[in-house]
């Protein structure tokens, strides 16, 4: 697996899709990016908002289980910025 991208990195990535799932808990999340992955072309960027602190190891692990690229994920006020590439 690919090393993850440092914060300031994350910082700059430019997302094609942007899910809030902010107050879902497991597997919501999770679930919104799977449907979301599937609006954004071959390469693009999602990135997930989340205040579920299990989401950024979930999102990691089926990323990469699918086929896609785990870019890592920054901690903003009461949640997690989780970015995923799409990969196929």
């Amino acid at each position: 697996m690919p090393a993850t991208l440092t914060e300031n990195e994350l910082g700059i990535v430019t997302a094609a899709r942007v899910i809030d799932a902010r107050g879902a808990a497991c597997p919501g999340p999770l679930l919104e990016a799977k449907k979301g992955m599937g609006t954004v072309p071959v390469g693009s960027v999602i990135e997930v908002w989340s205040s579920d602190p299990v989401t950024k190891s979930d999102i990691g692990a089926w990323a990469t289980k699918v086929g896609h690229e785990f870019l890592g994920h920054v901690t903003a006020t009461g949640y997690d910025r989780v970015f995923v590439k799409r990969g196929k």
